[in-house]
């Protein structure tokens, strides 16, 4: 069982760069896709795209392993901060399915469907360091927890 919270607390914390990652990659698309240059708007779709497939395996796999909070909204309802959280999770499957459909069925800088994405990436962006910063405590404690062995020494 150690195992698995362990996987988990990885996971949740490997979400924080790539999340930057992706975020930063996205607006610098963004830019290039404003300039005439299309190899280096190129080279930017594709380090976003590969930072961005892999923000969305680990937001699955954070997904799932809360899974059991999302099955508990049946029963406790969505109140308060939950709200916050489960707009965060459509708006961030909306961003995945409209970033999965740019990759495979629009081709060039300056798609509608793009600026849509794009926006889209933003409000998740801001939803997504709140959510961060609310758990900020926790992602810090594990490290701390990782790092310091029995009596506080370093490992």
């Amino acid at each position: 069982m150690q195992n698995l919270y362990t996987f988990i607390y990885l996971t949740d914390l490997l979400l924080v760069p790539v999340f930057v990652l992706s975020f930063y990659t996205g607006v610098e698309l963004h830019i290039a896709g404003e300039g005439t240059d299309h190899e280096v708007w190129h080279n930017w779709a594709v380090f976003h795209t590969i930072v961005s497939l892999l923000f969305m395996v680990l937001g699955i796999v954070h997904v799932k392993s809360h899974w059991g909070w999302y099955k508990g909204l049946k029963t406790i309802g969505c109140k308060g901060k939950r709200k916050v959280v489960l707009l965060l999770s459509v708006l961030f499957l909306l961003a995945v399915v409209s970033g999965l459909l740019l990759m495979f069925f629009v081709d060039g800088a300056n798609s509608a469907m793009g600026l849509w994405h794009y926006r889209m990436g933003i409000f998740v962006s801001v939803l997504g360091v709140f959510h961060i910063l609310k758990r900020k405590r926790i992602l810090y404690k594990g490290v701390r927890m990782h790092m310091l062995g029995q009596g506080g020494r370093q490992k």
